[in-house]
């Protein structure tokens, strides 16, 4: 079947099982213009309804509106140009909501950074993005210092969490938000310089084809990389999945605890309430207690969850303490537990509604490519062969193919997952052999395996490439061998992962010394939590040789008999 006849047939298909009530085309309520002209509307439309709340500090639309107005103001006069990349080494906080938009309203690109990179990780990211402007937290500030000599920063922005921690917060609050603020010496102090610089009467008018954001991900090559994200591709995030996974309603409440530098807490946190104009509940970090009073005391209709937190919330000693009555919407997404029927039943009987999984998708395509809500009647969802991730939200196609020749093949049949959406990502920043290589013809080459049943249905089965999940954050295991190759007593190393109870898989190193050195095991930990984040630091097996093939690489389907 030639791929025109193959996308037709695909298409009926999954028109047939489409759940009754959701959105079959992208729906844009205020036009398709960028996220930044959605942000004005709301401030103007409803000034004083509240974008964020956290912790008992509130942030209206009109307050994020102007904030980021002024953000964008101290950015040019900073000397920032259109298209220049802003790091941002922050933790889910207001502040990073009003700085997201004052970057993108200034033209410039966003370029978030894990608040867990250590100075090896963050000075590696900083100059692959090449960022003269940074952002961050004045607890970083550390770890800033110990990597901005390797970098081209030239102006440090730094805020505090405990300026806007009220005195008596409605529920816990994380120790972050409680540590005094730090002396300013080497940077702008974010908030009072807002207060001090006036708004521009005009600002850069960002297209839809602008980069908005480099989001960086893992890769099989070496280092992370840097996918390209526009503005329209946030845009049409928007559009596809809410109308047809969640509904547009912007009287709801959402919270978000997903860490907002990953793509998919970008999209939960940042995108997805402006788009709607809904009030987001936001959280610093995942705590069962924190969730339950937020929940309460904000009165919250829709959350994202891991299904591990769920799993805590129906456990926890206190949980009927609390009155989760307001929730109506609960989607999750499984990393190392599994949703089952059992999680879903208990779920439902404690709040009132139904547990699905969120979505299928990778940071290349802003994540959000598949929904299965609506598709949850007698469980049947659950009850489909693995990995069920439903049916591609609207205008995302997908097809499998043949991992070797590339030929397309039937309904039903085990490849490699394609994808092509509006949301792809333009290109793997300065790596051009990479971007060829993903993108062809336009679909996204995942390396992924997969299945499209005879229904229409996608099956994710697994990652081809060696990308390990642990605690549900992404580890790959030739960026820990990159990283392990710059120690100067290692010779060789070779990284694969094993199952792990409690953190879904942990990578193992198998590591060589250079002759005459005095590594351990212990040592070589040590130097890994130094230079790494801590769920990336790997058990390490000294060993005298690897097993290798005839041309030099390793057999890491051995390694997998040695564990």
């Amino acid at each position: 079947m030639h791929e025109h006849e193959y996308l037709e047939r695909l298409r009926e298909l999954q028109r047939q099982a489409w759940p009754a009530g959701h959105a079959t085309e992208p729906q844009y309520p205020l036009g398709q213009r960028p996220l930044t002209d959605y942000l004005r509307h709301w401030a103007e439309v409803s000034p004083d309804k509240p974008a964020v709340r956290y912790y008992g500090h509130d942030l209206s639309y009109a307050e994020l509106h102007e904030l980021s107005d002024r953000f964008a103001a101290l950015l040019l006069d900073q000397g920032v140009q259109p298209g220049d990349r802003v790091a941002v080494f922050m933790p889910n906080c207001p502040q990073l909501h009003l700085v997201f938009y004052g970057i993108l309203k200034a033209g410039a690109v966003h370029a978030p950074v894990s608040p867990m990179a250590t100075p090896t990780e963050l000075a590696y990211q900083l100059q692959d993005c090449g960022a003269s402007v940074m952002v961050c937290l004045d607890q970083l500030l550390p770890v800033v210092r110990q990597a901005a000599s390797d970098t081209q920063l030239r102006v440090l922005i730094s805020t505090s969490l405990s300026e806007i921690c009220p005195a008596e917060p409605p529920f816990a609050v994380p120790e972050l938000l409680q540590a005094p603020k730090l002396p300013v010496t080497d940077s702008i102090d974010l908030l009072p310089a807002l207060a001090a610089t006036e708004p521009r009467a005009e600002l850069p008018e960002p297209q839809l084809d602008s980069i908005a954001a480099l989001n960086y991900t893992g890769g099989t090559t070496g280092l992370p990389k840097g996918c390209i994200h526009t503005h329209g591709d946030m845009l049409y995030t928007c559009a596809s999945f809410l109308p047809a996974a969640l509904g547009l309603d912007n009287e709801r409440v959402s919270l978000n605890f997903m860490p907002e530098f990953w793509i998919a807490g970008e999209n939960a946190g940042l995108l997805f309430p402006v788009f709607g104009g809904t009030t987001l509940v936001l959280l610093a970090r995942w705590d069962p207690l924190a969730f339950m009073g937020a929940v309460q005391h904000y009165r919250v209709n829709h959350c994202g969850l891991l299904v591990d937190s769920a799993a805590e919330i129906l456990d926890h000693p206190q949980r009927d303490e609390f009155d989760l009555s307001s929730l109506s919407v609960t989607s999750c997404v499984s990393f190392i537990k599994k949703l089952t029927p059992e999680y879903r039943r208990r779920w439902r009987e404690l709040t009132g509604c139904t547990l699905f999984e969120t979505s299928f998708g990778m940071t290349e395509t802003h994540t959000c490519d598949t929904f299965t809500a609506g598709l949850q009647d007698d469980d049947f969802d659950l009850k489909s062969a693995p990995t069920f991730v439903g049916l591609p939200v609207p205008g995302t196609e997908f097809k499998v193919c043949d991992f070797a020749t590339g030929e397309l093949l039937p309904l039903g049949s085990e490849g490699e997952l394609l994808v092509r959406t509006p949301s792809l990502l333009k290109g793997y920043w300065n790596k051009p052999e990479a971007s060829a290589d993903a993108l062809r013809d336009g679909w996204l080459h995942t390396g992924d395996s997969g299945v499209i049943t005879e229904q229409g249905f996608i099956r994710y089965l697994g990652r081809r490439k060696e990308m390990l999940k642990v605690n549900g954050m992404s580890v790959f295991p030739s960026e820990l061998e990159a990283m392990l190759g710059q120690h100067p007593g290692i010779l060789a190393c070779a990284v694969i992962g094993r199952p792990d109870e409690q953190r879904g898989e942990t990578p193992v190193a198998f590591i060589i010394a250079k002759p005459g050195t005095d590594l351990s095991a212990e040592t070589l930990r040590e130097w890994c939590h130094e230079v790494m984040a801590i769920y990336k630091v790997p058990e390490v097996r000294l060993v005298d040789s690897l097993p290798m093939t005839a041309t030099g690489k390793v057999k890491k389907n051995e390694l997998q008999e040695w564990i």
